[in-house]
């Protein structure tokens, strides 16, 4: 456990020496900050033309402003992911560090979780950006913040997945665009599967769907915790640093 923190506190360390760490925060900021005033715009909009024909419906705030930034959230993490993941293994490689990590005392695990962790933790700390726009909408509105607090455990459980993904296949390359090209296209993949069940119904369609990430996010939108769309998000986990580990143990056999 030790060598895990302190393999996740050097590979934090490393994202913030270099623009890295900045240049992602300023452009989750940006993309989440423009989403969001553009989706808080309309419904003010359409709050107002509301009232103004007489209509005493209120407008939901939960689904009509938290559920499309969750939507948008999926978006933009699908352009951060490939870019926190591409320098995990492929900068090592490239520094020529790789085969000392391959040869020393510390286990591969250890060297996967640590680096998994602090992706991990990257990812966390743009999601607490997105805080500031919420408590504008809770200051001057009332939704509901516990399908905000699950739909927010699913846009983490689904980043981590994608996490390590990208994790694994920055251990295949010692060139970082091209780990971080692989991983965008595979992430890429993975959201467009659910599509097929929108025009097909054969059993092939629907497996396609159930593989896909945005399929399971969808409960976790509606503020609905359901452990079939959790146990998915730990499988894909567990996958992607399954195939971290035969990866590295291929690289250490070849030392």
């Amino acid at each position: 456990m030790k060598n895990i923190w302190i393999i996740c506190r050097r590979e934090l360390r490393s994202y913030f020496v270099s623009p890295v760490a900045y240049v992602l925060f300023v452009m989750f900021a940006l993309l989440f900050g423009w989403f969001f005033w553009n989706i808080l715009g309309a419904f003010v909009f359409y709050s107002m033309a509301s009232q103004m024909r007489g209509e005493m419906m209120p407008m939901n705030i939960n689904e009509q402003i938290i559920r499309q930034l969750l939507s948008d959230l999926n978006v933009t993490a699908l352009f951060v992911i490939p870019l926190i993941t591409m320098r995990l293994f492929a900068e090592e490689k490239r520094n020529g560090t790789m085969e000392l990590l391959a040869t020393s005392p510390i286990r591969d695990i250890e060297v996967i979780l640590g680096k998994w962790l602090a992706a991990v933790t990257l990812y966390i700390g743009m999601l607490l950006l997105t805080g500031l726009n919420y408590a504008f909408i809770f200051k001057y509105g009332n939704p509901d913040w516990k399908p905000l607090a699950v739909g927010y455990l699913g846009m983490l459980l689904q980043a981590a997945g994608l996490l390590a993904i990208g994790t694994f296949i920055s251990s295949l390359t010692k060139n970082q665009i091209i780990a971080g090209a692989a991983t965008f296209g595979a992430c890429l993949l993975i959201f467009v599967l659910g599509w097929a069940s929108g025009y097909e119904t054969s059993t092939w369609a629907q497996v396609l769907s159930y593989m896909s990430v945005t399929t399971h996010m969808e409960s976790f939108a509606k503020g609905v915790l359901d452990s079939k769309d959790a146990v998915y998000y730990v499988t894909v986990i567990f996958l992607g640093l399954f195939l971290t580990a035969r990866s590295l143990e291929s690289l250490r056999w070849r030392s």
